[in-house]
């Protein structure tokens, strides 16, 4: 918690004493003990929320004190003391039943849910988000019945029952959907995809990781972005799809967010696989939908900029060889790569511009000629500003390293 907001419930509550302020004073230990938690204070906010409750229940009011026992129960989980957790959401639950609560019934259920899970006790973790789920849906609250519903579907497959997890996390995924919870699609569609992959589905599998993948950006929640590109990896495997599957091993891996656990599973991937990420792309590619080569190349140009020059270079190299090896897609090859590189922000663009440019040296007159006639007519296919900045940017490219600067 930031000093100045911790300095400030402390004058609060210094205002407010106890004794003559009791509702403002629980008010304020409620929110400093829910502050203190969320910064990793635990052992200060099980106090603070501890006189919170005790003063909310002297006072008589019951709706406050449940909420405080709810907060108080997480704290208590986060402890470590789990039967104490389990009687704080159980005694919240059955007076919010009474108050005719069912949001603030649901999240005792839903934590419920968690420390039961916690204590091994599947089979009581189950009927809590069950009926979390169902008093979330009263509620008005999808995105936290759909993470009620992927909570309990991913505990199903856990413990190997398949099939029953299966609906449970397609509902997370349409309920995430519902409540416009981009992480939550993300997150339930992931799980999703396990399911599929336990279930020898690689198709489905695949379906459900790209859709979590739709919302799950790799500049935005990087590190749920690797951890699904390389479950894609372990789905395309399974489907026989080694180029893509070594692809997807390779973008995870690259992700600086990714977690060490991400990044091993992505390397086993590659150990059973290996091949040439060059290759592996074209390959993709002459199998994908044109339509979907700028998404594809994409990813993969993400992952060169970030390499070092020289596997860089090699990359672009190997690519810009396979678009002279394919006469009847190279035109549409290399609009592709040049309409991605206009996507780029300026140190990305300007590094594959460079890597573009260096590509084209060391090779025949013959074949280097050929190479700029083919990138000159992609050009040729964007509208003129950005026809302008990207011959601009590759004569620039090419004087600089001594190469002629012929792009018109």
């Amino acid at each position: 918690m930031a000093r100045a907001e911790q300095e400030s419930l402390a004058d609060r509550l210094a205002r407010y004493p106890v004794e003559r302020y009791p509702v403002q004073h629980a008010t304020t230990q409620f929110h400093l003990g829910s502050a203190l938690l969320h910064a990793g204070d635990t052992a200060a906010a099980l106090e603070a929320l501890t006189v919170a409750r005790q003063v909310f229940a002297a006072a008589g009011m019951g709706l406050e004190t449940a909420k405080a026992t709810i907060m108080l129960g997480v704290g208590l989980r986060t402890a470590g003391r789990l039967e104490e957790a389990t009687e704080a959401f159980t005694t919240a639950g059955d007076v919010l039943a009474v108050l005719d609560q069912p949001g603030e019934q649901a999240a005792a259920a839903y934590n419920l849910g968690l420390v039961l899970q916690d204590r091994g006790d599947l089979d009581g973790a189950h009927a809590a988000w069950s009926r979390a789920r169902d008093l979330f849906l009263v509620a008005g609250y999808p995105a936290q019945a759909g993470a009620a519903a992927r909570d309990h579907g991913g505990s199903l497959l856990t413990r190997g029952d398949v099939a029953a997890a299966v609906p449970l996390l397609e509902e997370a995924v349409a309920l995430a959907e519902r409540a416009g919870d981009d992480a939550g699609i993300a997150a339930a569609a992931n799980v999703l995809g396990l399911a599929h992959l336990a279930a020898h589905d690689p198709s489905s599998a695949v379906a459900a990781l790209r859709r979590g993948l739709a919302f799950a950006p790799r500049s935005v929640r990087s590190a749920d972005h690797a951890m699904i590109k390389a479950n894609l990896a372990l789905a395309y495997e399974q489907a026989g799809d080694s180029a893509r599957a070594r692809l997807a091993a390779l973008q995870a891996s690259a992700v600086a967010g990714a977690a060490p656990p991400v990044r091993a599973q992505a390397h086993e991937v590659l150990s059973r696989l290996p091949g040439r990420p060059s290759e592996d792309l074209l390959a993709v590619l002459d199998e994908e939908d044109p339509e979907q080569w700028v998404a594809v190349v994409r990813e993969e140009v993400l992952r060169a900029t970030e390499l070092p020059a020289a596997e860089r270079r090699t990359l672009v190299g190997g690519f810009l060889d396979g678009v002279l090896a394919r006469p009847h897609s190279s035109y549409a090859l290399a609009q592709t790569l040049l309409a991605v590189a206009l996507e780029l922000p300026p140190r990305p663009y300007t590094l594959l511009i460079e890597s573009v440019v260096a590509a084209c040296a060391g090779r025949s007159d013959e074949e280097a000629d050929r190479l700029r006639a083919v990138l000159g007519s992609a050009l040729a296919r964007f509208a003129m500003p950005q026809w302008q900045r990207l011959a601009a940017s590759l004569n620039a490219a090419a004087e600089a390293s001594g190469q002629p600067a012929t792009w018109r």
